[in-house]
C-alpha cells in the first residue's frame, strides 16, 4: 500500500461498515488518536482507505484483549518511525497465548519486542495481526472468517473506495438492497449483467455488515 497520501473517501458510518463497529465508535477512535481522519478533521470528518485499515487493526487488537491505553501508547511510538498509518505498515501482533499479560508487539530482526507502555521488552513469541489490507480489500471486517464470499471488492480508486462487485463499478450495497425485493435479483441480473453468485455474495456480505452494525 502506498501510504504517502490518503486514498478513498469515507464518512464515519462507512468506516464502521468496513471495520465492524459503529460510526460513533469510529468518531471516538479518531478523537482519541487511535486512527486519523486524513481528509478532514472538521465536521463531518472524512476518512481515507488507510484510516479504515487502521480502524480494522484497532478492532483486532481490542478483540485480542489489548487495553485502550496500550493501543494508544503503541500507536504514538510507532508513528515516530512508520508515519501516519503505523498499524498497517509495522509487523504488529500480540504475545502468543502461552505468555502472560496482554501487550502489543512488533517483529523486528527475527524477534518480537513490546511497543506499548513497556516499550523495548523482548517477547518469546507473538502472533501477527490478520492481513488487514487483504481483509479490507475483500470487503472488510464483516468477511473475517467468510472466505467463501469472493465477489466483493474494496478498491480505494474505484467509487471512492465503496465496496463493489469485484472488478465492476457496481456498489455492493445497492445490489444487496435491491436483491431483497420481489424480482430484485432478476432485475440485477438483466440490468447489470450480474451472475447469481455475485448477487448472492453481495446479499450475504451486506447481511453480515448489518449484523455487526446492530451489535455495535
Amino acid at each position: 500500500m502506498d501510504d504517502a497520501k490518503p486514498r478513498g473517501w469515507y464518512l464515519a458510518r462507512e468506516v464502521g461498515f468496513l471495520a465492524g463497529v459503529s460510526g460513533d465508535t469510529i468518531g471516538q477512535w479518531a478523537r482519541y488518536g487511535y486512527i486519523r481522519s486524513s481528509w478532514s478533521e472538521s465536521i463531518p470528518s472524512i476518512y481515507s482507505f488507510q484510516d479504515v485499515a487502521d480502524a480494522i487493526a484497532v478492532h483486532e487488537l481490542l478483540e485480542r484483549g489489548a487495553p485502550h491505553a496500550e493501543i494508544r501508547a503503541a500507536i504514538t511510538g510507532l508513528r515516530e518511525t512508520y508515519g501516519d498509518w503505523p498499524l498497517q505498515v509495522a509487523s504488529i501482533g500480540t504475545p502468543d497465548p502461552s505468555q502472560a499479560g496482554v501487550l502489543i508487539a512488533m517483529s523486528k530482526d527475527g524477534q518480537a519486542w513490546e511497543v506499548g507502555r513497556r516499550r523495548g521488552q523482548l517477547l518469546l513469541s507473538f502472533v501477527e495481526l490478520i492481513e488487514i489490507n487483504d481483509l479490507l480489500r475483500r470487503g472488510g471486517w464483516a468477511l473475517k472468517g467468510a472466505d467463501d464470499i469472493v465477489h466483493i471488492e474494496v478498491d480505494p480508486d474505484r467509487l471512492s473506495g465503496r465496496p463493489t462487485i469485484k472488478d465492476r463499478r457496481i456498489p455492493a450495497e445497492k445490489v444487496a438492497r435491491l436483491a431483497s425485493f420481489p424480482n430484485g435479483r432478476q432485475i440485477r441480473v438483466s440490468e447489470y449483467d450480474l451472475r447469481r453468485p455475485q448477487i448472492d455474495d453481495a446479499a450475504r456480505w451486506y447481511q453480515r455488515v448489518q449484523d455487526f452494525e446492530r451489535a455495535a
